[in-house]
């Protein structure tokens, strides 16, 4: 009942003994006279140094055997056993052993059913717990701006295929939005999608955090862990803010793109990768690849389909619907009802600048909604900056700089700042720059900033913004 036979083996002269159960577990007729090299024609070609291994250390120590192992069937079948046998002294002396064979295949079976149960579960969970996180963000892509009929239209074109993409564009433009709505038209829609902040992830913990690890990989690995490459497994795994990812996560990163597969940390086994990858950042990767912090041949591999989300203040055609859009749905979680938006509120939206672009916009209509006490949608003038000089006085981004003129334009936008380079009226915002990037030009140029802090006589060194504006 318990697919056990008995089973003996007599060191000095190699003779084996076998009940009939243990005949029946290995396939063989009762008459077949067994013999070690029987014993290896059996086990699986895999386990044969494991075997052989434990019986040689057994019989050089007289210890006990203690092995699990498969077995191959005449049919190809594979069975798994357990082999137990204890080391005895005959009545001459010699060492024998005695034991049993156990058919354990149907307990490993039931076991690994229940791993991979346990997998997809966990797969499912983080999937889940994803796709709630995400109900607070964008629900869907509102607008009818040509920028962003621009951007559905290369997102209809790519989606359908299993292309690489790489989203670009400033904070809070809805890049993850974007990248849902590849996944939702693409053959994997049914599938997880499953997200990844990398700047959010310590760099010492987002190599496990991609490809797993196994337990006791490093200190706090109690038990194995699923990587996000598994857990997106025949789904689509976005990765935002990649342009953060360290350099050795790099190199592993650019593996899998290249050869479909990757090892978990700690592990040896290398695993196939099946997902859809798609990208985003909102720093320049050309500039930390001339910087020496992100590899070429990675962005390459990542941007085979580049698509720029417009910033807020190039789709103002788009403010109003996103402004109704986003009073109907908090308003309707507050239990609120706006019947009407002050014009003036609408005018001072079509104003502003947006360097939070919609996730600005967002957090002031909800902070209105919490604050405001009638029907008419409102919003106090004091929370919103008047729109910055740069988009007052013409002056273009420097998102796409000529190098001669480069220098010239931030020593022109710190001399307007008095040297400032963050906060809603520092040379930053006023060039279209995050502060970071600004700095690091300064600091490339060889730009001395402390210079312009003292107020300046403008009506010595005429200002390039003023005379654009006197201009316009």
């Amino acid at each position: 009942m318990s697919h056990t036979g008995s089973c003996g083996w007599n060191v000095s002269n190699g003779e084996l003994v076998w009940s009939e159960e243990t005949y029946r577990i290995v396939g063989l007729a009762p008459a077949t006279k067994p013999t070690l090299e029987l014993v290896w024609q059996i086990v699986h070609p895999e386990d044969r140094d494991i075997v052989r291994r434990s019986i040689d250390d057994a019989a050089r120590s007289s210890a006990d055997i203690d092995s699990e192992h498969r077995i191959v069937m005449s049919d190809g079948s594979i069975k798994d056993v357990h082999l137990v046998m204890r080391a005895v002294k005959n009545q001459n002396g010699n060492l024998e052993y005695i034991g049993a064979l156990t058919d354990v295949t149907a307990t490993k079976n039931a076991f690994r059913q229940i791993e991979g149960l346990k997998d997809q579960l966990q797969r499912e969970n983080v999937a889940l717990r994803e796709e709630v996180d995400a109900a607070s963000m964008f629900e869907e892509i509102v607008g009818t701006s040509p920028p962003l009929r621009a951007v559905l239209s290369r997102v209809s074109k790519v989606a359908p295929t299993d292309s690489t993409v790489l989203i670009t564009g400033e904070t809070g433009t809805g890049k993850e939005l974007i990248a849902r709505a590849i996944h939702k038209r693409s053959a994997r829609a049914r599938q997880a999608f499953v997200s990844v902040n990398c700047a959010a992830i310590p760099p010492s913990l987002i190599h496990s955090e991609l490809f797993g690890h196994e337990k006791g990989a490093f200190t706090g690995a109690l038990q194995r862990k699923l990587g996000r490459f598994e857990l997106a497994r025949r789904g689509t795994l976005f990765l935002d803010e990649v342009g953060e990812i360290p350099a050795e996560t790099q190199v592993a990163l650019l593996r899998v793109l290249q050869e479909n597969e990757f090892e978990r940390v700690g592990g040896t086994q290398s695993i196939k990768a099946d997902v859809r990858l798609i990208t985003a950042t909102n720093r320049d990767l050309k500039q930390a690849i001339s910087s020496a912090v992100f590899r070429s041949d990675l962005f390459y591999r990542l941007n085979v389909v580049p698509i720029e989300v417009p910033p807020l203040r190039q789709r103002k055609d788009d403010i109003p619907v996103l402004t109704e859009y986003f009073i109907h749905r908090f308003a309707g979680r507050m239990g609120k009802k706006i019947s009407g938006i002050s014009r003036t509120t609408l005018e001072l939206f079509q104003c502003y600048h947006w360097p939070g672009n919609i996730r600005e916009l967002q957090n002031i209509i909800e902070r209105s909604l919490i604050l405001c006490g009638t029907k008419t949608f409102s919003v106090d003038a004091s929370w919103l900056v008047a729109e910055p000089p740069a988009a007052k006085s013409g002056v273009h981004r420097l998102s796409r700089p000529l190098p001669v003129d480069e220098k010239a334009m931030i020593e022109a936008a710190l001399a307007e700042t008095h040297g400032r380079v963050s906060g809603p009226s520092g040379a930053a915002i006023m060039l279209g720059l995050p502060a970071s990037t600004l700095e690091s030009k300064i600091r490339g140029l060889k730009i001395k900033k402390h210079q312009f802090m003292a107020p300046a006589d403008n009506s010595l060194k005429p200002s390039p913004f003023r005379s654009a504006t006197a201009s316009t």
